[in-house]
């Protein structure tokens, strides 16, 4: 099996860690750079949470460290969802700073995308500042690049405002530049995640994996969200699974672009459906997904990781 090679922009944040331990151990995948961002927390603790989440699995991706703020406006945060650390509930070990790659995100994107024999894949399951900066800098990378799958923004209601999901809101102007590449985009938002809930059956299930079920377990349990029934609504592992079992999903064509100017919409992804704006689509939009397809993959995908 030719495995994908794989660029990770991260925030980790809980859900983060989901998708990034099923993207290490997809026998599809060839993880080869995680860059971590700000994001769910400061640039510091999304950084360090990258780095003990590889030293709990025993993986040896190389880390860079990406940006400490937005292109213009000031960072927002979601330590009162994933707590102080923004990866609390478990006792993670140190981190091992050997993971840890010099310099900027973008060059070391670039480094990876310019060495690889074939087209590299690019996940984005936090805000788009690290992908915006490394597409400006090296615009000539954009011919190498496969496709790219985004966990963000809302085609109606957000969490970050009326009409704001976090990611996208996070970095409006970075959200716009990456959505106007010209790449080829799959797009998981906000309503794809509430589709797919896993229940507390399920939750069960991942719990009594092994060690790193029993992990995710615990922090996702931890994540201070409503749920139902001790269930949790899944958000980021959906970027990983639009690799994985495209199947899953039933993706619609849409012109989606961010509002960069209103003080009440600022933040918002505006996705037409319908042409109204008289351009082109631009990205795969997940409108539908099977949730007991999913659930069971979710469970299958991370049981990789225990055997």
């Amino acid at each position: 099996m030719t495995k994908k090679p794989l660029i990770i922009s991260t925030d980790p944040g809980i859900d983060d860690a989901v998708a990034i331990t099923i993207s290490l151990f997809a026998p599809e995948l060839d993880v080869k750079l995680i860059a971590a961002t700000w994001g769910n927390v400061a640039l510091e603790k999304t950084l360090n949470n990258a780095l003990k989440l590889e030293t709990f699995l025993h993986t040896k991706v190389p880390v860079v460290g990406g940006a400490k703020m937005p292109l213009l406006r000031p960072a927002i945060d979601a330590s009162d969802i994933h707590g102080k650390s923004g990866m609390d509930g478990y006792d993670f070990p140190k981190a091992d700073r050997g993971l840890l790659k010099s310099g900027l995100a973008a060059a070391a994107i670039h480094e990876v995308v310019t060495n690889s024999d074939e087209k590299v894949t690019l996940m984005q399951i936090g805000p788009a500042t690290d992908f915006a900066l490394y597409f400006r800098q090296f615009p000539e990378d954009l011919d190498k690049i496969e496709k790219l799958v985004i966990m963000g923004g809302a085609i109606g209601r957000g969490n970050w405002g009326p009409y704001g999901e976090y990611n996208v809101a996070g970095d409006p102007e970075a959200a716009q530049i990456v959505f106007t590449s010209g790449l080829k985009i799959y797009l998981a938002p906000l309503e794809l995640g509430q589709q797919a809930y896993v229940t507390n059956a399920t939750m069960q299930r991942v719990q009594k994996l092994g060690r790193v079920g029993n992990m995710l377990y615990s922090i996702l349990t931890n994540l201070h969200d409503e749920t139902k029934d001790n269930g949790r609504e899944i958000y980021d592992a959906l970027a990983a699974g639009m690799l994985l079992k495209p199947q899953m999903y039933t993706f619609k064509p849409a012109y989606v672009t961010v509002d960069t100017k209103s003080s009440a919409t600022y933040g918002a992804s505006v996705i037409d459906f319908d042409h109204f704006f008289g351009k082109s689509a631009n990205v795969n939009v997940g409108v539908k997904i099977k949730q007991k397809v999913f659930a069971d993959w979710f469970v299958d995908a991370i049981s990789r990781a225990d055997k």
